[in-house]
Parts: C-alpha cells; sequence; structure tokens
C-alpha cells in the first residue's frame, strides 16, 4: 500500500477576516458571525478559540437595554 502525499485543509473562515469581523462587531453572538461567514456555530468557535479570542458582553450595554418585568414600577408611593 502506498501512502497518500499530505495536503492542508483548505479552512472555510479566513483568519484575518474573522479578526476584522471580531473588531467592527464586538458584541455580535456567535451564531451571528457564523451566518455571515456561512458556516456553523461551533466552527466560530473553534476559529475564535484557535486564535485566543474570548467572548465577554459589556455588562453596561447589556444592563441598559433590559427591558423592566411588566408590572413593576420603580416609582416610590407613599401611604
Amino acid at each position: 500500500m502506498e501512502s497518500k502525499a499530505s495536503t492542508t485543509r483548505q479552512r472555510k473562515i479566513d483568519k484575518s477576516e474573522l479578526i476584522k469581523d471580531v473588531e467592527q462587531y464586538p458584541d455580535a453572538y456567535q451564531k451571528e458571525r457564523a451566518e455571515r461567514f456561512g458556516v456553523c456555530q461551533k466552527a466560530i468557535w473553534q476559529a475564535l478559540k484557535k486564535l485566543g479570542l474570548t467572548y465577554k458582553k459589556n455588562s453596561t450595554s447589556s444592563e441598559s437595554r433590559r427591558k423592566r418585568p411588566a408590572g413593576i414600577s420603580t416609582k416610590k408611593t407613599t401611604v
């Protein structure tokens, strides 16, 4: 049996394009990135992991966008 010559696999995600995407959309979800690149979310996760990029949402922006539950008033009433 002859051994096959090894070839490098063509990657679907261009690392430089992924870095640009992270810089342009820092708060995007992996699912959103996957849709832009035409791959599954796990592929984005693996690529970000290989690049050493972590994913953390900005907590202050999330809190400001959070909606108050219905029926809860922030006004104080005196009886």
